[in-house]
């Protein structure tokens, strides 16, 4: 079993994840690269300072706007929205791995025979129409629904017989207005060839094996413990999660690695070693200063990251603010190979000014020049992002802007 220390095992994680040394993604192509490793990005819809999905691609991809993830996903259609560790964005070439959840969608419906004349009056409106959005159309009639693949339901029978025609695979999300969605026909954007390929894994373990492996690739190094990680793979128990371990290994699939302080092993993909070799070698990757979004792959098992980096973070948006530690909308900061801090950031977009409302260093950091000019630099470049003219700080000394 190869041993890593743990300073070792943090600059394997953030090298493959791309937030260490020069950057590996960038453009079009870093987007699909990354999203490729990571199997999705969840998509979430809050926009205090760009919205998850687009936070995740912005801390790794080279001059990554928000126009490059709208062009992928609505014009380009190398993308596509679709559940998979909750709400996300997928390639779209992995359409077809994900035809179990829409016969399951679609044998959900049946729970509902009075919905079927309005999918069909929505088809054809759509038909004619084209792209629509759920005030686009009314239909006359009282209806309540629940989704069969993620947690949407709700009694506008507009939107609900939209959402479950997108979640048996008819319709996709055409293209978004701030948070209103519109939907198309799959048919009129997805190459027939990918829409109507067959199921690639048919059977059960062989798709929860798939979709593991999919997720040790996402976090990059991680344990077999339960994990935020294995969300949304559905029958996916402790025993079954073992067995697909246990079978990974066999396969030579992954790769078993001791961590010093970590009492189990932890598991990379096998095709991470050349990787493993470049940590080995003792080398001291360029340091980044990054803002992390908060549903970040890196992020998708807390514990995990406590481990290795001796940083606890939780999403306060729903938090009562009475409990709060930090803020609504917070993100970690890292810089070279570990989380200096957190903070809070809010795009006024009226005066195109990015607001800088906190600094959080963690405990034993000192703000020495060195990190607080790339942090100076690191909001500069998050201010671009958001396209804001302007950085505001309302942390005097602690932030140079």
């Amino acid at each position: 079993m190869i041993s890593l220390t743990m300073r070792q095992a943090r600059q394997f994680i953030l090298l493959k994840h791309g937030l260490l040394g020069e950057h590996k993604f960038s453009g079009k192509k870093g987007v699909c690269d990354f999203i490729r490793q990571t199997g999705c990005i969840q998509f979430d819809p809050v926009d205090i300072c760009g919205r998850n999905a687009e936070l995740s691609l912005q801390s790794r991809v080279k001059d990554f706007t928000k126009n490059t993830l709208n062009e992928l996903l609505y014009k380009d259609r190398l993308l596509v929205d679709y559940p998979d560790k909750q709400l996300a964005i997928i390639l779209t070439e992995d359409w077809a791995y994900f035809e179990r959840y829409r016969r399951a969608s679609r044998e959900n419906e049946k729970r509902y025979p009075e919905i079927k004349p309005f999918v069909k009056e929505v088809r054809a409106f759509i038909k004619e129409n084209g792209a629509i959005c759920s005030s686009d159309m009314k239909l006359n009639g009282k209806f309540h629904w629940q989704s069969a693949i993620h947690w949407s339901a709700g009694s506008n029978l507009t939107r609900s017989v939209l959402e479950q025609m997108y979640s048996s695979g008819e319709l996709i999300i055409h293209h978004k207005n701030g948070t209103r969605k519109y939907y198309d026909l799959a048919e009129r954007h997805i190459p027939k060839k990918i829409l109507n390929a067959p199921e690639p894994l048919p059977k059960e373990f062989d798709h929860q094996k798939w979709r593991l492996l999919r997720r040790i690739g996402a976090v990059g190094l991680i344990w077999n413990r339960p994990s935020d990680a294995w969300l949304n793979i559905w029958g996916l128990d402790n025993k079954t999660r073992s067995k697909i371990f246990g079978a990974l290994c066999e396969e030579g699939a992954i790769t078993a690695l001791e961590v010093e302080g970590v009492k189990e092993p932890l598991y990379c993909q096998s095709g991470d070693t050349s990787l493993l070799k470049t940590v080995l070698k003792s080398e001291k990757p360029k340091p980044r200063c990054e803002l992390i979004a908060p549903l970040d792959p890196l992020l998708w098992d807390r514990k995990l990251i406590k481990k290795l980096f001796n940083f606890e973070y939780t999403w306060e948006i729903y938090t009562p603010p009475q409990k709060r530690k930090f803020g609504v909308y917070v993100l970690p900061l890292l810089y070279g190979e570990e989380f200096s801090g957190r903070i809070e950031a809010v795009c006024d977009r009226k005066t195109k000014t990015l607001i800088v409302k906190n600094v959080w260093y963690e405990d034993g950091i000192k703000p020495s020049q060195k990190l607080q000019t790339a942090v100076s630099a690191c909001i500069k470049r998050f201010a671009k992002f958001n396209e804001c003219d302007v950085v505001e700080s309302m942390v005097g000394s602690l932030l140079t802007v």
